[in-house]
Protein backbone atom coordinates (compact mmCIF):
# COMPACT_ATOMS: atom_id res chain seq x y z
CA UNK A 1 0.00 0.00 0.00
CA UNK A 2 2.36 2.64 1.63
CA UNK A 3 5.07 1.53 -0.99
CA UNK A 4 3.33 2.56 -4.03
CA UNK A 5 2.78 6.17 -3.12
CA UNK A 6 6.30 6.15 -1.29
CA UNK A 7 8.78 4.87 -3.44
CA UNK A 8 11.78 5.05 -2.33
CA UNK A 9 12.34 1.88 -0.38
CA UNK A 10 14.95 3.77 1.38
CA UNK A 11 13.05 6.57 2.91
CA UNK A 12 9.84 3.81 3.54
CA UNK A 13 12.46 1.74 5.64
CA UNK A 14 13.25 4.76 7.42
CA UNK A 15 9.68 6.27 8.07
CA UNK A 16 8.97 2.33 9.19
CA UNK A 17 11.53 2.61 11.74
CA UNK A 18 10.61 6.15 13.40
CA UNK A 19 7.07 6.18 13.23
CA UNK A 20 6.02 2.29 14.37
CA UNK A 21 7.98 3.81 17.73
CA UNK A 22 8.81 7.39 18.96
CA UNK A 23 11.31 5.50 20.74
CA UNK A 24 13.06 4.67 18.12
CA UNK A 25 16.27 6.21 17.36
CA UNK A 26 19.52 5.83 14.73
CA UNK A 27 22.66 7.39 13.58
CA UNK A 28 23.38 7.41 10.37
CA UNK A 29 26.29 4.78 10.15
CA UNK A 30 24.15 2.51 12.38
CA UNK A 31 21.09 3.49 10.24
CA UNK A 32 23.15 1.83 6.98
CA UNK A 33 24.49 -0.86 8.84
CA UNK A 34 20.90 -1.82 9.86
CA UNK A 35 19.54 -1.33 6.28
CA UNK A 36 22.52 -2.41 4.48
CA UNK A 37 22.54 0.41 2.37
CA UNK A 38 25.07 2.83 1.74
CA UNK A 39 25.71 5.97 4.00
CA UNK A 40 24.89 8.52 0.86
CA UNK A 41 21.25 7.05 0.59
CA UNK A 42 20.53 7.11 3.87
CA UNK A 43 21.82 10.47 4.47
CA UNK A 44 19.87 11.82 1.39
CA UNK A 45 16.63 10.51 2.72
CA UNK A 46 17.37 11.60 6.78
CA UNK A 47 18.27 15.33 5.52
CA UNK A 48 14.29 14.88 3.57
CA UNK A 49 12.87 14.23 6.61
CA UNK A 50 14.00 16.19 9.16
CA UNK A 51 14.06 19.01 6.83
CA UNK A 52 10.82 18.34 6.41
CA UNK A 53 10.30 17.91 10.43
CA UNK A 54 9.21 14.95 10.32
CA UNK A 55 12.73 13.12 11.75
CA UNK A 56 14.41 15.75 14.55
CA UNK A 57 18.20 15.52 14.73
CA UNK A 58 20.22 15.50 18.13
CA UNK A 59 23.72 15.89 19.39
CA UNK A 60 24.75 12.97 21.42
CA UNK A 61 28.58 13.40 22.03
CA UNK A 62 30.18 13.45 18.70
CA UNK A 63 27.40 11.65 16.65
CA UNK A 64 23.99 13.30 15.03
CA UNK A 65 21.16 11.42 16.36
CA UNK A 66 17.74 11.13 14.61
CA UNK A 67 14.23 9.96 15.98
CA UNK A 68 10.96 11.01 14.93
CA UNK A 69 9.38 14.37 15.66
CA UNK A 70 6.12 13.94 17.90
CA UNK A 71 5.44 17.60 18.05
CA UNK A 72 5.08 17.86 14.29
CA UNK A 73 1.32 18.10 13.15
CA UNK A 74 1.46 14.77 11.09
CA UNK A 75 3.05 12.67 13.94
CA UNK A 76 0.04 10.88 14.78
CA UNK A 77 -0.94 10.56 11.14
CA UNK A 78 2.30 8.94 9.54
CA UNK A 79 2.13 6.83 12.92
CA UNK A 80 -0.98 5.44 12.00
CA UNK A 81 -0.46 5.06 8.35
CA UNK A 82 2.62 2.91 8.90
CA UNK A 83 0.89 1.03 11.23
CA UNK A 84 -1.85 0.34 8.84
CA UNK A 85 0.88 -0.59 6.04
CA UNK A 86 2.55 -2.79 8.41
CA UNK A 87 -1.44 -4.53 8.67
CA UNK A 88 -0.77 -4.38 12.76
CA UNK A 89 -4.75 -2.64 12.61
CA UNK A 90 -6.26 -5.62 10.62
CA UNK A 91 -3.99 -8.17 13.36
CA UNK A 92 -5.58 -6.10 16.38
CA UNK A 93 -9.20 -6.30 14.37
CA UNK A 94 -8.99 -10.16 13.41
CA UNK A 95 -7.82 -11.21 17.50
CA UNK A 96 -10.06 -8.63 18.75
CA UNK A 97 -13.20 -10.94 16.96
CA UNK A 98 -13.15 -14.59 18.21
CA UNK A 99 -9.52 -14.49 20.29
CA UNK A 100 -11.84 -14.63 24.03
CA UNK A 101 -10.69 -12.32 27.05
CA UNK A 102 -7.34 -10.62 25.26
CA UNK A 103 -6.22 -8.04 27.95
CA UNK A 104 -3.31 -6.45 25.73
CA UNK A 105 -1.62 -7.00 22.82
CA UNK A 106 1.91 -6.22 22.58
CA UNK A 107 4.20 -6.13 19.43
CA UNK A 108 7.63 -7.27 20.09
CA UNK A 109 10.85 -8.71 17.53
CA UNK A 110 12.13 -6.99 14.79
CA UNK A 111 9.21 -4.51 14.31
CA UNK A 112 9.02 -3.42 17.43
CA UNK A 113 12.46 -2.09 16.64
CA UNK A 114 11.39 -0.49 13.35
CA UNK A 115 13.06 -2.92 10.90
CA UNK A 116 10.40 -4.39 8.22
CA UNK A 117 11.74 -8.34 8.53
CA UNK A 118 8.34 -9.73 6.86
CA UNK A 119 7.99 -11.65 10.12
CA UNK A 120 5.79 -9.90 13.01
CA UNK A 121 6.07 -11.26 16.33
CA UNK A 122 2.62 -10.71 18.74
CA UNK A 123 2.24 -11.71 22.08
CA UNK A 124 -1.34 -11.82 23.11
CA UNK A 125 -2.21 -11.68 26.88
CA UNK A 126 -5.03 -12.50 28.59
CA UNK A 127 -7.13 -15.66 30.08
CA UNK A 128 -9.18 -18.46 28.13
CA UNK A 129 -7.84 -17.25 24.73
CA UNK A 130 -9.14 -19.37 21.60
CA UNK A 131 -6.11 -21.49 20.51
CA UNK A 132 -7.73 -23.18 17.44
CA UNK A 133 -8.63 -19.28 16.49
CA UNK A 134 -5.00 -18.29 16.53
CA UNK A 135 -3.77 -21.39 15.06
CA UNK A 136 -5.84 -20.42 11.78
CA UNK A 137 -5.46 -17.06 12.32
CA UNK A 138 -1.00 -17.05 10.93
CA UNK A 139 -2.39 -18.72 7.75
CA UNK A 140 -5.17 -16.40 7.13
CA UNK A 141 -3.65 -13.13 8.06
CA UNK A 142 -0.66 -13.51 5.86
CA UNK A 143 -1.89 -13.24 2.48
CA UNK A 144 -4.03 -10.45 3.68
CA UNK A 145 -1.11 -8.39 5.04
CA UNK A 146 2.04 -9.69 2.88
CA UNK A 147 4.08 -10.52 6.03
CA UNK A 148 4.25 -13.67 8.40
CA UNK A 149 2.94 -13.73 11.72
CA UNK A 150 3.91 -15.67 15.10
CA UNK A 151 1.34 -15.33 17.97
CA UNK A 152 2.92 -16.69 21.15
CA UNK A 153 -0.25 -16.52 24.19
CA UNK A 154 0.60 -15.76 27.72
CA UNK A 155 -0.91 -14.08 30.94
CA UNK A 156 2.88 -12.34 31.92
CA UNK A 157 3.53 -8.95 31.19
CA UNK A 158 6.12 -8.41 28.33
CA UNK A 159 9.89 -7.14 30.02
CA UNK A 160 13.24 -6.94 29.03
CA UNK A 161 12.57 -6.64 25.34
CA UNK A 162 12.16 -3.89 22.76
CA UNK A 163 7.72 -3.62 22.78
CA UNK A 164 4.68 -1.73 21.34
CA UNK A 165 1.69 -1.65 22.94
CA UNK A 166 -0.78 -2.23 20.07
CA UNK A 167 -3.94 -2.79 22.40
CA UNK A 168 -5.00 -2.60 25.92
CA UNK A 169 -8.49 -3.07 27.66
CA UNK A 170 -9.62 -0.25 28.91
CA UNK A 171 -7.30 2.10 27.58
Amino acid sequence: MLNQLITSKTRLRLLIKFFISQANRGYLNGLASEFNESTNSIRKELNHLSEAGYLEKYKDNNKVGYKANVNHPMFDILRKIVHKHLGLEDIVTRVLERMGEVEKIVLIGDYAKGLDTGIIDIVLLGKNLNTEYIDSLEDKIKPLIEREVNFYLTNKAVKDQPNITLYERGK
